[in-house]
């Protein structure tokens, strides 16, 4: 199961002290900030969390699955995430 927004307040209420209106108003700006920074081409990075970073993909052919019909699809920006080393090695069991 996936944790929600909801979650993340709600332990942040918790661990922190603070009321949910506060949690979720902080969370909220924590978001706004890292979607603005990703959106302006710029990289996140969290240490010993990862690094969020913005790729640029070039046009390419695809194809329409459904119709089965050749299309092209244009040039777009994507981000990735890459895990620190600390974070692959809690995943593993290791840390």
């Amino acid at each position: 199961m996936a944790i929600t927004k909801a979650d993340i307040t709600e332990s942040m209420s918790r661990q922190g002290g603070l009321s949910k209106d506060e949690s979720a108003d902080l969370l909220e700006s924590l978001l706004g900030l890292m979607k603005s920074t990703l959106a302006s081409g710029e990289d996140i990075l969290i240490s010993g969390f990862g690094k969020f970073c913005v790729k640029e993909k070039r046009e390419r052919r695809g194809r329409n699955p459904h119709t089965g019909n050749a299309l092209i699809l244009g040039p777009r920006r994507i981000v990735s995430f890459r895990p620190s080393t600390t974070l692959k090695n809690k995943i593993n069991g290791k840390g």
